[in-house]
């Protein structure tokens, strides 16, 4: 089957896939945004004058790296640690990447840099949340894989 015939072949009005899928992209959500927000926000309080394409790579990823570390935790819980990290690496880095480059783009476009405000950062995380949510929910619905 190819992807076209599977992306036609499900059905895209499940409730239940689309409250998985958006329970398992907001975990994905919070573990990118802690690394995402944190590295922009230490340049603009340290005031360190990186060039912003520099400091959007650094903080996607950190996000990466803190949504992997998140999940490596959450799943440790449920199963060997060594599984755990396994299966965090493992996951949708389309997904998380989708989800931050959307955030960081969302905060370019609205003030111009790399600059959180109390307004923008609202507005980066639903971004960061709607971007990936279809291709989670199609994973999960078509491949029968969670993001998480």
């Amino acid at each position: 089957m190819t992807a076209l015939t599977l992306n036609l072949a499900i059905n895209w009005r499940c409730k239940h896939t689309w409250r998985s899928a958006s329970y398992n992209t907001s975990w994905c959500l919070l573990g990118c945004a802690i690394g995402d927000l944190g590295t922009i926000a230490y340049f603009q309080f340290m005031g360190i004058a990186w060039p912003v394409w520099a400091i959007m790579s650094l903080a996607i990823f950190n996000g990466l790296m803190t949504s992997i570390c998140l999940e490596t935790i959450i799943l440790s819980r449920q199963m060997a640690f060594r599984l755990a990290f396994k299966t965090a690496i493992g996951m949708s880095l389309i997904s998380m990447i989708a989800m931050e480059v959307a955030m960081n783009v969302t905060d370019v476009m609205l003030t111009g840099g790399a600059i959180l405000t109390w307004w923008v950062i609202p507005i980066m995380l639903v971004a960061g949340f709607v971007t990936p949510l279809p291709y989670n929910y199609w994973r999960l619905k078509a491949l029968g894989k969670a993001c998480h």
